[in-house]
């Protein structure tokens, strides 16, 4: 076999995956200003990648960006968490009922090493990575739909909530409950049963909303 060289993320790419896990990991919170000449200084760049990477931030709706003040991390009203959810509750389930007929053992079995790959960054109290696994775990049952404009629907969705998966992550008793949801998960998806994956994803939602709901709030 030939070995495939990888090609080195640009400035850009690089500024976009850092920006991103900051933003994860709550080292940059909800409604904080992002200040550029600083963060180009700190990150060792122009503020040309740093401006694209925004942007594209931005269109995911992690940013925010107030004319004559600059770009800030996207805070939410709790309606607006509430909406967002609620729109995934429907396209989630649509995407998990036409999938979920498809999975195979080895799809399964995917899903359980996403679900252990959780519990090790929860166990290390690594918010960001805890934030990557937990996403890589959701998609792998959303894929399974096999249709790309609704994954990607979900995934804006997803873009947008992204910043608040951080302070939901932080508090160790969220983090045990996520672990039992997840297990909770793969035991419905091995079984084939739908109305469970259904109701343990929707109990799933709801416990983040009312977590989030007094940070909303003040």
């Amino acid at each position: 076999m030939t070995a495939r060289s990888v090609r080195p993320p640009t400035t850009q790419e690089a500024v976009l995956a850092e920006l991103r896990r900051m933003i994860a990991s709550g080292e940059i919170r909800p409604g904080a200003q992002i200040v550029q000449d600083a963060l180009a200084d700190d990150l060792g760049v122009s503020r040309v990648p740093l401006r694209e990477a925004l942007k594209m931030l931005e269109g995911e709706g992690l940013v925010t960006y107030r004319p004559h003040h600059g770009y800030f991390v996207t805070q939410l009203s709790l309606a607006d968490l509430l909406e967002v959810y609620r729109i995934r509750e429907l396209l989630e389930a649509e995407a998990i009922t036409t999938g979920l007929p498809q999975v195979t053992d080895e799809d399964v079995e995917r899903l359980a090493e996403a679900e252990e790959e959780v519990r090790q960054a929860s166990a290390a109290s690594d918010v960001a990575a805890m934030a990557q696994t937990n996403r890589r775990f959701h998609f792998a049952l959303i894929e399974g739909c096999s249709r790309p404009r609704l994954i990607r629907l979900v995934e804006l969705l997803w873009d947008s909530t992204e910043v608040y998966r951080s302070v939901y992550f932080i508090d160790p008793l969220n983090r045990d409950r996520i672990l039992d949801e997840h297990r909770a998960l793969v035991d419905a998806v091995r079984a084939r049963d739908l109305a469970g994956v259904l109701r343990v994803l929707d109990e799933h939602r709801t416990h983040a909303i009312e977590a989030l709901r007094p940070v909303l709030d003040s």
